[in-house]
Protein backbone atom coordinates (compact mmCIF):
# COMPACT_ATOMS: atom_id res chain seq x y z
CA UNK A 1 0.00 0.00 0.00
CA UNK A 2 1.21 3.21 -0.51
CA UNK A 3 1.72 4.51 3.17
CA UNK A 4 4.04 1.56 3.22
CA UNK A 5 6.71 3.53 1.26
CA UNK A 6 7.36 6.36 3.91
CA UNK A 7 9.87 4.49 5.11
CA UNK A 8 11.94 7.31 4.95
CA UNK A 9 9.94 9.27 7.50
CA UNK A 10 11.58 9.84 10.87
CA UNK A 11 9.74 8.62 14.02
CA UNK A 12 10.06 10.92 16.68
CA UNK A 13 8.86 9.57 20.49
CA UNK A 14 6.78 12.73 21.63
CA UNK A 15 4.91 12.58 18.00
CA UNK A 16 3.94 8.99 18.94
CA UNK A 17 2.96 9.78 22.32
CA UNK A 18 0.50 12.13 20.94
CA UNK A 19 -0.86 9.83 17.86
CA UNK A 20 -1.51 7.04 20.26
CA UNK A 21 -3.22 9.03 22.92
CA UNK A 22 -5.13 10.40 20.20
CA UNK A 23 -6.28 7.00 18.79
CA UNK A 24 -6.72 5.42 22.42
CA UNK A 25 -9.19 7.95 23.11
CA UNK A 26 -11.64 7.64 20.75
CA UNK A 27 -13.73 5.22 21.29
CA UNK A 28 -14.59 2.78 17.67
CA UNK A 29 -18.06 1.93 17.68
CA UNK A 30 -20.37 0.35 15.06
CA UNK A 31 -22.17 3.61 14.10
CA UNK A 32 -19.48 5.26 12.05
CA UNK A 33 -19.82 3.25 9.68
CA UNK A 34 -24.04 3.47 9.97
CA UNK A 35 -23.19 7.17 9.82
CA UNK A 36 -20.62 7.23 6.45
CA UNK A 37 -23.29 4.95 4.78
CA UNK A 38 -26.03 7.49 5.47
CA UNK A 39 -23.90 10.58 4.38
CA UNK A 40 -22.90 9.27 1.56
CA UNK A 41 -26.21 8.28 0.69
CA UNK A 42 -27.66 11.87 2.03
CA UNK A 43 -25.11 13.30 -0.87
CA UNK A 44 -25.62 11.29 -3.70
CA UNK A 45 -28.46 8.52 -3.28
CA UNK A 46 -28.14 5.76 -5.86
CA UNK A 47 -26.53 8.01 -7.99
CA UNK A 48 -22.58 6.91 -9.06
CA UNK A 49 -20.15 9.63 -9.31
CA UNK A 50 -16.77 8.70 -11.31
CA UNK A 51 -15.37 12.63 -11.65
CA UNK A 52 -17.24 16.15 -10.84
CA UNK A 53 -15.86 19.44 -12.25
CA UNK A 54 -17.03 22.72 -9.95
CA UNK A 55 -16.07 26.37 -11.91
CA UNK A 56 -16.95 29.66 -10.19
CA UNK A 57 -15.46 32.63 -8.01
CA UNK A 58 -12.53 32.13 -6.02
CA UNK A 59 -11.62 34.87 -3.35
CA UNK A 60 -7.74 33.88 -2.29
CA UNK A 61 -5.93 35.40 0.84
CA UNK A 62 -2.35 34.75 2.02
CA UNK A 63 -0.75 37.39 3.92
CA UNK A 64 -1.13 40.66 1.62
CA UNK A 65 -2.73 39.02 -0.88
CA UNK A 66 -6.54 39.66 -0.99
CA UNK A 67 -7.87 39.20 -4.31
CA UNK A 68 -10.99 37.30 -6.39
CA UNK A 69 -11.18 35.77 -9.48
CA UNK A 70 -12.58 32.58 -11.31
CA UNK A 71 -11.64 29.01 -10.06
CA UNK A 72 -11.64 25.41 -11.88
CA UNK A 73 -11.67 22.64 -9.15
CA UNK A 74 -12.24 18.91 -10.72
CA UNK A 75 -11.52 15.52 -8.67
CA UNK A 76 -11.58 11.79 -9.07
CA UNK A 77 -11.32 9.22 -6.00
CA UNK A 78 -7.52 9.74 -5.87
CA UNK A 79 -6.55 12.69 -7.52
CA UNK A 80 -7.59 16.52 -7.86
CA UNK A 81 -6.36 19.30 -9.66
CA UNK A 82 -7.34 23.38 -8.35
CA UNK A 83 -7.13 26.21 -10.94
CA UNK A 84 -7.58 30.32 -10.06
CA UNK A 85 -7.33 32.49 -12.19
CA UNK A 86 -6.14 36.03 -10.11
CA UNK A 87 -5.03 39.22 -11.06
CA UNK A 88 -1.65 38.43 -9.88
CA UNK A 89 -1.60 35.64 -12.44
CA UNK A 90 -2.70 32.03 -11.74
CA UNK A 91 -2.44 29.67 -9.43
CA UNK A 92 -2.98 25.77 -9.90
CA UNK A 93 -2.37 22.86 -7.80
CA UNK A 94 -2.55 19.02 -8.91
CA UNK A 95 -2.25 15.94 -6.42
CA UNK A 96 -2.50 12.26 -7.79
CA UNK A 97 -2.62 9.46 -5.51
CA UNK A 98 -3.43 6.95 -8.42
CA UNK A 99 -0.80 4.27 -9.62
CA UNK A 100 1.80 4.01 -7.09
CA UNK A 101 3.57 6.71 -5.17
CA UNK A 102 1.41 10.19 -4.95
CA UNK A 103 2.77 13.29 -6.03
CA UNK A 104 1.57 16.45 -6.25
CA UNK A 105 2.71 20.19 -7.17
CA UNK A 106 1.69 23.56 -7.05
CA UNK A 107 2.32 27.29 -9.32
CA UNK A 108 1.75 30.64 -8.42
CA UNK A 109 2.00 33.70 -10.49
CA UNK A 110 5.73 32.84 -11.48
CA UNK A 111 4.53 29.70 -13.00
CA UNK A 112 7.42 27.67 -11.56
CA UNK A 113 6.25 24.42 -10.23
CA UNK A 114 6.91 23.19 -6.63
CA UNK A 115 6.90 19.68 -6.09
CA UNK A 116 4.79 19.34 -2.88
CA UNK A 117 5.71 17.39 0.42
CA UNK A 118 5.55 13.60 0.49
CA UNK A 119 4.03 13.79 3.94
CA UNK A 120 1.39 16.59 2.90
CA UNK A 121 0.27 13.55 0.17
CA UNK A 122 -1.04 11.26 2.39
CA UNK A 123 -4.84 12.01 2.99
CA UNK A 124 -7.36 9.59 2.61
CA UNK A 125 -7.98 11.29 -0.41
CA UNK A 126 -7.07 15.16 -2.03
CA UNK A 127 -10.80 16.07 -3.11
CA UNK A 128 -11.22 17.83 0.12
CA UNK A 129 -13.92 20.41 -1.84
CA UNK A 130 -16.07 17.25 -2.87
CA UNK A 131 -16.96 15.48 0.33
CA UNK A 132 -18.38 12.39 -1.14
CA UNK A 133 -14.69 10.45 -2.60
CA UNK A 134 -13.06 11.32 1.05
CA UNK A 135 -16.62 10.10 2.92
CA UNK A 136 -16.54 6.91 1.01
CA UNK A 137 -13.12 6.04 1.85
CA UNK A 138 -14.24 5.27 5.29
CA UNK A 139 -16.09 2.11 3.85
CA UNK A 140 -13.67 0.83 1.60
CA UNK A 141 -11.23 -2.10 2.28
CA UNK A 142 -8.02 -0.19 3.83
CA UNK A 143 -9.40 2.19 5.76
CA UNK A 144 -10.54 2.54 9.32
CA UNK A 145 -13.60 5.01 10.68
CA UNK A 146 -14.22 5.86 14.17
CA UNK A 147 -17.25 7.28 15.46
CA UNK A 148 -16.09 10.26 18.06
CA UNK A 149 -19.68 11.20 19.29
CA UNK A 150 -22.44 13.59 19.12
CA UNK A 151 -21.15 17.20 18.92
CA UNK A 152 -21.39 21.10 18.68
CA UNK A 153 -19.66 22.65 15.52
CA UNK A 154 -20.22 26.02 15.07
CA UNK A 155 -23.81 26.37 17.14
CA UNK A 156 -24.88 23.03 15.00
CA UNK A 157 -25.12 19.77 15.91
CA UNK A 158 -23.27 17.03 14.34
CA UNK A 159 -21.56 13.90 14.29
CA UNK A 160 -18.11 13.30 14.45
CA UNK A 161 -16.18 10.42 12.17
CA UNK A 162 -12.80 10.16 11.83
CA UNK A 163 -11.23 7.95 9.07
CA UNK A 164 -7.52 6.97 8.79
CA UNK A 165 -6.01 4.43 6.69
CA UNK A 166 -5.27 1.22 7.93
CA UNK A 167 -1.22 0.91 7.92
CA UNK A 168 0.58 -2.75 8.43
CA UNK A 169 3.64 -2.42 10.81
CA UNK A 170 5.82 -1.38 13.27
CA UNK A 171 3.21 0.35 15.85
CA UNK A 172 5.48 3.59 15.58
CA UNK A 173 5.00 3.65 11.70
CA UNK A 174 1.34 2.97 12.36
CA UNK A 175 0.90 5.86 14.33
CA UNK A 176 2.21 8.18 12.40
CA UNK A 177 1.63 7.23 9.31
CA UNK A 178 -2.47 7.32 10.12
CA UNK A 179 -1.99 10.21 11.91
CA UNK A 180 -1.03 11.76 8.39
CA UNK A 181 -3.64 10.26 6.51
CA UNK A 182 -6.51 11.35 8.77
CA UNK A 183 -9.51 13.57 7.82
CA UNK A 184 -12.12 14.20 10.55
CA UNK A 185 -15.89 14.63 9.37
CA UNK A 186 -18.19 16.95 11.25
CA UNK A 187 -22.03 15.72 9.59
CA UNK A 188 -25.32 17.93 10.36
CA UNK A 189 -27.14 15.36 12.98
CA UNK A 190 -30.20 15.86 10.86
CA UNK A 191 -29.62 15.05 7.41
CA UNK A 192 -26.01 13.91 7.67
CA UNK A 193 -24.65 16.43 5.12
CA UNK A 194 -21.11 17.35 5.77
CA UNK A 195 -20.83 20.24 7.52
CA UNK A 196 -17.10 20.43 7.70
CA UNK A 197 -13.93 18.51 7.32
CA UNK A 198 -11.02 18.92 8.94
CA UNK A 199 -7.47 17.66 8.24
CA UNK A 200 -3.56 18.54 8.87
CA UNK A 201 -0.50 20.11 6.62
CA UNK A 202 2.82 20.19 7.91
CA UNK A 203 5.53 22.44 6.58
CA UNK A 204 7.82 20.63 4.14
CA UNK A 205 10.74 20.12 6.44
CA UNK A 206 8.57 18.97 9.51
CA UNK A 207 6.55 16.14 8.95
CA UNK A 208 5.39 16.20 12.92
CA UNK A 209 4.15 19.40 12.99
CA UNK A 210 0.01 19.90 12.33
CA UNK A 211 -1.15 23.02 10.34
CA UNK A 212 -5.17 22.67 11.01
CA UNK A 213 -6.81 22.59 7.92
CA UNK A 214 -11.16 23.58 8.14
CA UNK A 215 -13.01 22.99 5.18
CA UNK A 216 -16.86 23.98 5.50
CA UNK A 217 -19.58 23.06 3.19
CA UNK A 218 -22.90 25.24 2.54
CA UNK A 219 -25.52 26.08 0.18
CA UNK A 220 -26.23 22.17 -1.19
CA UNK A 221 -27.92 22.08 -4.35
CA UNK A 222 -29.03 19.17 -6.17
CA UNK A 223 -27.13 18.58 -9.66
CA UNK A 224 -28.14 15.76 -10.78
CA UNK A 225 -29.70 13.91 -7.95
CA UNK A 226 -26.37 14.70 -6.20
CA UNK A 227 -26.29 17.44 -3.48
CA UNK A 228 -23.25 19.75 -4.14
CA UNK A 229 -21.83 22.38 -1.80
CA UNK A 230 -21.75 25.27 -4.12
CA UNK A 231 -19.97 27.30 -1.32
CA UNK A 232 -16.89 26.14 0.22
CA UNK A 233 -14.45 28.05 2.99
CA UNK A 234 -11.21 26.78 3.46
CA UNK A 235 -8.94 27.43 6.50
CA UNK A 236 -5.93 27.21 7.80
CA UNK A 237 -4.75 28.13 11.26
CA UNK A 238 -8.61 29.21 12.00
CA UNK A 239 -7.65 32.06 8.87
CA UNK A 240 -9.94 32.03 6.11
CA UNK A 241 -7.39 31.79 2.92
CA UNK A 242 -10.01 30.70 0.08
CA UNK A 243 -13.56 31.40 -0.56
CA UNK A 244 -15.86 29.59 -3.49
CA UNK A 245 -18.71 30.59 -4.64
CA UNK A 246 -19.82 27.87 -7.43
CA UNK A 247 -21.81 28.79 -10.48
CA UNK A 248 -22.23 25.55 -12.31
CA UNK A 249 -21.01 21.67 -11.51
CA UNK A 250 -20.67 19.27 -14.03
CA UNK A 251 -20.45 15.34 -13.00
CA UNK A 252 -19.36 12.28 -14.61
CA UNK A 253 -17.72 13.60 -17.99
CA UNK A 254 -15.07 11.22 -18.36
CA UNK A 255 -12.74 12.20 -16.70
CA UNK A 256 -9.23 9.95 -15.94
CA UNK A 257 -6.09 9.57 -13.73
CA UNK A 258 -4.46 11.04 -16.77
CA UNK A 259 -6.54 14.26 -16.75
CA UNK A 260 -4.41 14.23 -12.94
CA UNK A 261 -0.75 14.29 -14.59
CA UNK A 262 1.25 16.62 -12.34
CA UNK A 263 3.75 17.59 -14.90
CA UNK A 264 1.34 18.36 -17.70
CA UNK A 265 -1.10 20.09 -15.32
CA UNK A 266 1.05 22.88 -14.50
Amino acid sequence: MRLARASSVVILSFVLVLATSAQQSATALPQASTFLQSALTALSGSTPISDITLSGTGHYIAGSDDETGTAILKAIPGASQINLSLASGSRSEVWNELGGTPSGAWSGPDGVSHPMSYHNLLLIDPAWFFPAFPLSCGLATGYSATYIGHETYDSQAVEHVSIVQQVTGSVPDVALLQHLSQIDFYLDSTTLLPVALAFNIHPDGDAFLDLPVEVRFSDYRSVNGVQVPFHIQKFLNNSLILDLQFQSVSLNTGLSATSFSVGAAL
